[in-house]
């Protein structure tokens, strides 16, 4: 065994186990972390696929970023972790089931007969001042320009509806009208009353 398989086999198996953490654990906040080792491990595998713009963009846009952001509300919500526990068994063969569909799914994708090394040919090994950035976007603006077009059109259609959903306007609610708030003046807020001094002996 090569020190590059056995790295593979390593993050590998950090990656399946990560992944296993988190739908099992009880505790919310362990289950972050170890989705945050998941992150990682899959980093490592990416490094070693020559893709280290992505193993780098995973680590500080997910691991540093969004999992971060994760960990924070999961630990300043008050979640009753016994009410949690309560529902386990009783989904625990739904639970099953689905886990048990995704494996023989993914050992037909990802099976011997359409995986491997006599399947898949080793990725080509570049010279050190190849640039899989220039890579990724020459592929991203060119042959996968429209795919990555429409995913944006519909991540900007998303923050839009997220942000109107937020604006809306409840009965009973008292909200900011900024327009009325930047147009204000002094003559509105501020009442000048002129007094006349008092002798207080």
């Amino acid at each position: 065994m090569t020190f590059v398989q056995f790295l593979f086999y390593f993050y590998a198996t950090l990656t399946v186990f990560g992944a296993l953490l988190v739908i099992s654990v009880r505790n919310p906040v362990h289950a972050v972390l170890a989705l945050v080792m998941t992150f990682v491990s899959a980093a490592g595998l990416w490094m070693l696929l020559e893709a280290e713009f992505l193993a780098i963009a995973l680590v500080l846009v997910y691991v540093g970023a969004v999992m971060v952001l994760f960990l924070f509300v999961v630990m300043m919500l008050d979640i009753n972790l016994a009410r949690i526990k309560e529902g386990f068994i009783r989904y625990l063969p739904i639970g099953v089931a689905v886990a048990v569909t995704m494996v023989v799914m993914m050992v037909m994708v990802v099976g011997p007969e359409n995986f491997g090394l006599d399947v898949v040919k080793e990725p080509v090994r570049h010279a050190a001042d190849y640039s899989n950035t220039a890579e990724l976007g020459g592929l991203l603006y060119t042959y996968y320009v429209y795919p990555f077009e429409i995913a944006a059109v519909i991540l900007l259609v998303a923050i839009v509806a997220a942000i109107l959903l937020t604006l809306r306007r409840r009965p009973n609610t008292r909200t900011q009208k900024p327009e009325e708030q930047v147009a204000v003046q002094r003559k509105d807020r501020v009442r000048i009353v002129k007094m006349d001094a008092e002798d207080k002996k």
